[in-house]
C-alpha cells in the first residue's frame, strides 16, 4: 500500500504517461519554474520579517530619547521646586 490507497505501480504508470505527454525538456523547465517561484516566496518571506524586525528598533530609538527629555524636564521641574522650598524657609 503507497500514499493513500495508491500503489506505487500506479504512481510510475501516471510519471509515465505525463513523460508521454508533455516531454522531458517540458517537465525540466517546469520543475525550474516551481524552483524559482518558490526561491522568490522565500526571499520575500525573508524580507518582510527584517522588515518587521527593524521598525521595533526604530522606535526604541524614538521612546528612548522621548523617555531622556522627559527626564531632563522632571528633572529641572524637580530642581525648582527644591529651590522654592529652601527660599521659602
Amino acid at each position: 500500500m503507497g500514499f493513500g490507497g495508491i500503489s506505487i505501480w500506479q504512481l510510475v504508470i501516471v510519471l509515465g504517461i505525463i513523460i508521454l505527454l508533455f516531454g522531458t525538456k517540458k517537465l525540466r523547465n517546469l520543475g525550474g519554474d516551481v524552483g524559482s517561484a518558490v526561491k522568490g516566496f522565500k526571499k520575500a518571506m525573508r524580507e518582510d520579517s527584517d522588515k518587521e524586525e527593524d521598525a521595533p528598533r526604530k522606535n526604541i530609538g524614538q521612546d528612548d530619547a522621548t523617555f531622556k527629555a522627559n527626564e531632563q524636564t522632571t528633572a529641572a521641574k524637580t530642581e525648582q521646586k527644591s529651590e522654592q522650598n529652601t527660599d521659602s524657609k
